[in-house]
């Protein structure tokens, strides 16, 4: 029997339905937004959105949830977005974060729940922080979302300390279980590292002082400009405040420093200060703001985390003509999101890598006029995974600076630490806790949670444990139970 009979009258295979591809962000022209401090990415229009979700193959064990540090229904959401319901996705998203107009605009999806997408394994993910950013922006272009009915009033005080993602999470919980929750900030805004951190082409700040007014109308106090540990310690708050539990949510600002020669001439910063001054302050938008900077024309920032991005992202839009990001690793090794990196790169920054700073040169008036660099080759993997960079005998050589922006990271202020002699602290500085999930520090009724306990991390994560302290909290009030660095629990 010849082929051509074998396959007569056999059923003809289905078509198969072409792959959707995932769905661009529409952005800003690198060549306009490098001078400006307008979003870069401009969110996904209806029809985007519509499309991006009906990717989602809405599994069964959806392992996207298990890696997102608050857990969102995230198929839950986007079925709601399928459906065009978009009030009911904000709804979905709303169970367990408060902020997601942030998170879909700063989060590092692509290394949480989007790694984890069953269809990334054999085409691109779900564009899941996309479209939680086109969710929240809908409600905040749709009016203010309703109040949700509070419990009666339980008679507990709640003291938080710090308003950064940590901090307003475990607010934004407390509340909502019928606690009196009070906020202590040390500077002018709440919103911690979202608002003094992350520049405005980033996250605007309208929409932290949105999420922000949000949570005062459900009856969270704010008071600013009170640096615990100066104007009121910890034991001050619970004994004389009479505050039943207290969350330390402090972040991790104290910067980092090279120690290497020249780092007390003008013109050198460590990124802190210098997105400060920019974003809390709006030095960018001098003379209406009087927080007035200096427009460098060859700056160098040194690092290759987001920070050191965000901080030569903004010298361009302060009128840099050059500037240089200084990593002694690789392109691969940086630590900064992929998308980061491209942006900086689209919009002009140029990338001196496998390059180590040495010394920072100066003129006679005290002014950065140089920063001396040597080149490095890598070698074998070290602690952190990556590459150990190792230098390059005689490779010695100079770039022409005027200013030298050091963003290689920060570690915990010690105020906190030295004010409350009963808290226990790790070799490096950081608040040390039961675990993770309780939070619990070695002093009867004070939780820690996000970078003052990890270092320096993401907002989803110290959301993440903001929302794990919460429900300790939640659950040593009704309890009272404690417990002992030696493992023995107390009342």
């Amino acid at each position: 029997m010849s082929d051509e009979k074998q396959t007569q009258g056999a059923p003809k295979a289905k078509p198969k339905k072409p792959k959707i591809p995932r769905q661009a962000m529409p952005e800003q022209d690198p060549h306009v937004r490098a001078k400006n401090f307008d979003s870069v990415t401009l969110g996904y229009a209806d029809e985007q959105a519509l499309t991006e979700a009906s990717r989602c193959i809405q599994c069964k064990k959806p392992l996207c949830v298990q890696g997102c540090p608050v857990s969102i229904d995230i198929p839950g959401f986007i079925k709601a977005i399928k459906e065009k319901d978009y009030a009911k996705a904000v709804q979905v998203i709303k169970e367990t974060n408060l902020l997601p107009a942030v998170c879909g605009r700063v989060c590092p999806q692509e290394e949480q729940c989007e790694q984890k997408c069953i269809l990334g394994k054999k085409q691109e993910p779900v564009a899941i922080g996309r479209l939680e950013r086109f969710v929240a922006d809908y409600e905040a272009a749709h009016g203010e979302a309703p109040l949700p009915e509070l419990p009666p009033k339980t008679g507990k005080k709640i003291a938080v300390v710090g308003a950064g993602p940590g901090g307003l999470t475990v607010a934004g919980d407390l509340i909502r279980k019928g606690h009196d929750v009070t906020v202590f900030e040390a500077l002018h805004k709440a919103g911690g590292v979202l608002i003094y951190g992350i520049p405005e082409f980033r996250l605007p700040k309208a929409i932290v002082e949105r999420e922000v007014d949000y949570l005062q109308k459900l009856g969270v106090v704010f008071k600013m400009n009170h640096v615990i540990g100066k104007i009121r310690t910890i034991y001050q708050l619970m004994k004389e405040d009479g505050f039943d539990a207290v969350f330390i949510g402090s972040g991790a600002g104290l910067p980092w420093f090279m120690d290497i020669p020249g780092e007390n001439l003008n013109g050198v910063f460590s990124a802190n200060e210098y997105l400060t001054r920019n974003n809390l302050m709006k030095a960018f938008d001098f003379p209406n703001y009087d927080t007035p900077i200096k427009r460098f024309k060859n700056v160098a920032v040194i690092g290759g985390g987001n920070v050191a991005m965000d901080s030569v992202r903004t010298a361009l839009r302060l009128g840099a003509d050059n500037a240089y990001i200084v990593y002694r690793r690789g392109r691969e090794e940086m630590p900064a999101r992929t998308e980061e990196i491209e942006h900086a790169e689209h919009e002009g920054v140029q990338f001196k890598n496998l390059t180590a700073p040495v010394r920072i040169l100066g003129n006679e008036d005290g002014w950065v006029t140089g920063l001396e660099c040597l080149k490095m080759e890598l070698g074998e993997p070290d602690a952190s995974g990556r590459r150990r960079p190792i230098p390059i005998e005689g490779s010695e050589f100079v770039l022409d600076m005027d200013a030298v922006i050091i963003a290689i990271g920060t570690s915990a202020n010690p105020l906190i630490g030295q004010t409350t002699p009963d808290l226990k602290l790790t070799r490096r500085g950081y608040i040390e806790v039961e675990n993770e999930t309780t939070c619990r520090t070695s002093k009867n009724g004070v939780f820690a949670g996000g970078d003052i306990v990890t270092g320096a991390a993401t907002v989803i994560l110290a959301m993440g444990a903001g929302r794990n302290a919460a429900n300790a909290i939640q659950e040593y009030l009704e309890t009272g139970e404690w417990w002992t660095p030696n493992g023995d629990g107390e009342k």
